[in-house]
């Protein structure tokens, strides 16, 4: 196999050029599903604890078992208003509502930031799959923006978040090729619209239950060094900054693939959909492929499946992820019942 992270590419780039050359698989059919739900964690728990290496990659999937999912019960409680006042459904439709005015628009951010960014997750999924990586030479490669994998206590040179993060604003066009991180002034913002914070010190609705939608003018973002318009570090066309920071991730995702092409490599993928398979799916299809020792295993709803030419070194496992998680934990720690 050629060396992952070579010349001029960084490994994002070059993870895509493998993804393209895995989705071929596509055309060659499915593997069949060896064996019932259980056997395959039970198989799945034998490769964790039999990896040399483990390569994680974390879809939306991953943070929806951990309970942070964009419409129902949350967006009703904190985003109630908005809904009313302008017809939005969800968290993720909201961040491209055309609002009236740029007060209106950052309180919306600001919101969509704090509780997505800058809260616990409701369910410890990610307390549990890094538990199950304890002693492991493993690295984490996510489209997730929202930090819970350091939240939850790994360590950040395993990390290489690739679409961007929710703590870090950039200019709105990238030509100061920074980020800037936006914490303090997402807890402003949220105080100005009437969140108080409760005994932990995270923002709640107010005992009133009545909320602004709107952020005095001055709270509007701006960069720091020239005043220019900012917008969130989110890759959503070619203006997204790739900082200093995310070229050492990219570099260090590479890195840790050199080393690890062959032997027991468990390319374990998690919540990947169908919006980004080019930046994980088909790259781990790919590297599994050309490993003979490899192992790909894959944990979703609905979205479980791997390419025939991985027949017997393919485990797809359907249902949600955290369960999933908990089980393989008794088995890989050996108390399972």
């Amino acid at each position: 196999m050629k060396k992952f992270y070579q010349d001029e590419k960084d490994a994002y780039r070059r993870s895509i050029d493998m993804g393209l050359e895995g989705a071929r698989l596509r055309s060659g059919g499915w593997a069949s599903r060896e064996g019932g739900r259980q056997e395959r964690i039970c198989r799945l728990a034998e490769a964790i604890k039999e990896a040399e290496a483990i390569v994680v990659g974390a879809g939306a999937g991953l943070s929806t078992s951990a309970g942070f999912t964009y419409s129902g019960e949350r967006f009703d409680r904190y985003f109630s208003d908005f809904a009313q006042a302008y017809g939005i459904g969800d968290m993720y439709s909201g961040g491209f509502y055309p609002f009236p005015k740029e007060e209106i628009q950052w309180a919306w951010w600001a919101r969509n930031i704090y509780f997505n960014r800058y809260v616990d997750a409701p369910r410890p999924v990610y307390q549990e799959l890094l538990r199950l990586l304890e002693g492991k030479e493993y690295f984490v490669i996510t489209t997730n923006v929202d930090h819970q994998f350091q939240k939850a206590g790994a360590e950040k040179g395993r990390l290489f978040y690739t679409q961007g993060d929710f703590g870090l604003f950039q200019c709105a066009d990238g030509h100061t090729g920074r980020t800037y991180d936006n914490e303090a002034w997402v807890m402003e913002a949220m105080k100005a619209q009437g969140f108080e914070k409760d005994s932990k010190g995270v923002y709640q609705l107010p005992g009133h239950g009545q909320l602004s939608m709107e952020l005095p003018a001055r709270l509007i973002p701006r960069c720091p060094e020239d005043g220019s318009p900012v917008v969130m570090n989110l890759r959503v066309d070619n203006s997204f900054v790739e900082d200093a920071g995310w070229h050492r991730a990219a570099k260090a995702y590479g890195d840790f693939l050199d080393r690890h092409s062959q032997g027991r490599v468990l390319y374990l993928e998690l919540g990947v959909g169908g919006n980004t398979p080019m930046i994980i799916k088909y790259p781990f299809w790919n590297m599994a492929l050309s490993n003979p020792e490899a192992i790909f295993a894959c944990i979703n709803y609905g979205e479980t499946f791997c390419p025939k030419e991985l027949e017997g070194r393919g485990l797809c496992i359907d249902g949600d992820i955290g369960e999933v998680l908990e089980q393989l934990q008794g088995h890989v720690k050996g108390d399972a019942t």
